[in-house]
Order: C-alpha cells, then sequence, then structure tokens
C-alpha cells in the first residue's frame, strides 16, 4: 500500500485474524473495520491453540487502540501450532471427474506434513525433480476445541475459523511414485494458509462461499464450497471418529475443478508462474513458482 500498511481492500465485517514478520518470528495481529492490520502482541503471544480454543476474550480487545503495523511486513500462517493438516481428496464431483476418478463413498483422507504451511504470499517452491506441480483453491478449517467422535451436528461447536489454503500438488510424486499421496502434497511451502483467520461466528455458512483461482492472470478454477461432495460438518464428524481433532488442527476440504491435472493437455506450473487465488470473505493470495534453492 502507499502508505506502508497493510489494507485489505474488501469491506470488513468479521474478525480476522493474522499472524505478521518474518518466518519463525511472527507476531499476532487483527484487520480492523478499515481493514488496516493492528498488533495484538501486547493482548497474546500468537494465535495458536491457546487462543483458537478460547476467542471470547478478543471481545474486550479494543482494536482501534492498537497499534497500526507500518512498513507492510511479510505476512505469516494465519495460525501456529497445527498439530495436524488433514485433507480431503476428491470432495468436489466435477473435480473427481475431471481426473478420471469416481466420487467416493465416503470422506478420502490423507495428511500434508505440517513443515509444508507457509505465508499466503510466500514463494512457491519448485520441488527438486518435479515435473507436475499443480494447484489447489480450497476451504480452510482451524479446529478451536478438541472433537472425538463428534456428531455432524454439533461439528461446528469445535471450529476456530476459516481460511484460505492452497493445498499444491507434484503429480508426479502423488501418482506416480509408490506409496501414499503425502509425499506428493508435503513439499515445503505447498501450504500457503491465510491471509487470516476468519471466525466461525462470522462466516454465517462455511457451504455457501465462491471460490477461485487464476495461474498467470488467466482463470483456472472457478466453484462454491455449496458443491462440496461431504460438508463441514460432515468432514469434522468423519474425522474424528477415527482420530481427535485438538486445537491448531486444520482440515483442507477439497478442490473444485480446474486443476492442471485436468486439463486437455495437462498443464502444470513452471519457475516464474504466478499463481493468485481467493475464497468470498477469507481475502487473497498470491504465490511466484521459484527454484529449491
Amino acid at each position: 500500500m502507499g502508505d506502508g500498511r497493510h489494507k485489505l481492500t474488501e469491506e470488513l465485517d468479521i474478525m480476522k485474524l493474522a499472524r505478521f514478520g518474518k518466518y519463525g518470528s511472527e507476531k499476532p495481529g487483527i484487520f480492523d473495520d478499515n481493514g488496516i492490520l493492528r498488533d495484538l502482541s501486547a493482548h497474546y503471544s500468537d494465535i495458536g491453540p491457546e487462543l483458537l480454543s478460547d476467542l471470547s476474550p478478543l471481545a474486550n480487545v479494543k482494536i482501534e487502540d492498537l497499534p497500526v503495523v507500518e512498513n507492510n511486513p511479510r505476512l505469516g500462517a494465519c495460525v501456529t501450532g497445527t498439530g495436524k493438516f488433514i485433507c480431503i481428496g476428491l470432495n468436489y464431483s466435477d473435480h473427481a471427474l475431471e481426473t478420471g476418478l469416481p466420487v467416493p463413498t465416503e470422506p478420502v483422507i490423507f495428511m500434508k506434513a505440517t513443515s509444508a504451511i507457509c505465508g499466503p504470499n510466500d514463494s512457491a517452491i519448485l520441488p527438486r525433480g518435479s515435473t507436475k506441480m499443480d494447484w489447489e483453491v480450497e476451504l480452510g478449517v482451524v479446529i478451536g476445541k478438541p472433537a472425538k467422535y463428534v456428531s455432524k451436528d454439533r461439528a461446528l461447536d469445535h471450529v476456530a475459523g476459516y481460511c484460505l489454503i492452497n493445498d499444491y500438488s507434484e503429480r508426479y510424486f502423488q501418482d506416480e511414485c509408490e506409496g501414499q499421496w503425502t509425499k506428493g502434497k508435503s513439499c515445503d511451502h505447498f501450504g500457503p494458509i491465510g491471509p487470516y483467520l476468519a471466525t466461525r461466528d462470522e462466516i454465517a455458512n462455511p457451504q455457501k462461499l465462491d471460490m477461485w483461482l487464476d495461474v498467470n492472470g488467466e482463470r483456472r478454477q472457478t466453484g462454491n464450497t455449496s458443491t462440496m461432495v461431504y460438508g463441514v460438518s460432515h468432514l469434522i464428524s468423519y474425522i474424528s471418529q477415527f482420530m481427535s481433532l485438538q486445537p491448531g488442527d486444520i482440515i483442507s476440504t477439497g478442490t473444485p475443478p480446474g486443476v492442471g491435472k485436468g486439463m486437455s493437455p495437462p498443464t502444470y506450473l513452471k519457475l516464474g508462474d504466478t499463481v493468485t487465488l481467493g475464497i468470498e470473505g477469507l481475502g487473497k493470495q498470491s504465490q511466484v513458482v521459484v527454484a529449491d534453492s
């Protein structure tokens, strides 16, 4: 921005929590009603499991009195302390069709390494040996309260908030090498998260959010969370039958059609490409593809 401050271009009517600063030294922040990033570090050490488990004290913070964050610093992943990064595969029927796979009869779960997590505008690193690096815009769900054997009708009670995720994939590693999908999903910087966490009570319906992704300014993905095969409540309940979900855990809920693998011919990312993506109410990301140094 011209005044050196982070400022959102959309109007705010929801609480947006962010983290800013150099990698590994991020501070907690919050965007005010004018979209200006303010420093929360006098009140909280970070936006991690402790805060996520009880966001109610934030209501007592006078946001307009917080220091403005100057000099337009880097934005980090909007949450920290993530123990599990859980992804759902083929959760949009038209995406399953473009990949040539059947719509799953129950959610497909795989893990993404937490070391893949990075800031929303950090570089997208092309891994060594990569030939098929792909993009996937996804709705992220951040857990706020422990969940184990929860019912669908109570599942959203365990959500701290929602965020934007780009679930980068290396299709050669994922599909053509032996073993599970995890190694094609977990390369460094394959999990940009943010720019902010929108608290649960401020997203009226997580199943009614427009989403999009561009590569070099050309639209590749257009979708809406209403077309998920399994919605957020179903996913939380389902996953909690197999493992407990803890504050800070992230569920990446799948992607709509338009990935590189589904194009004719298949088209993948190359050095210098710019990927830009967004979800209604959850902001925008932008990454430039660079070599792994």
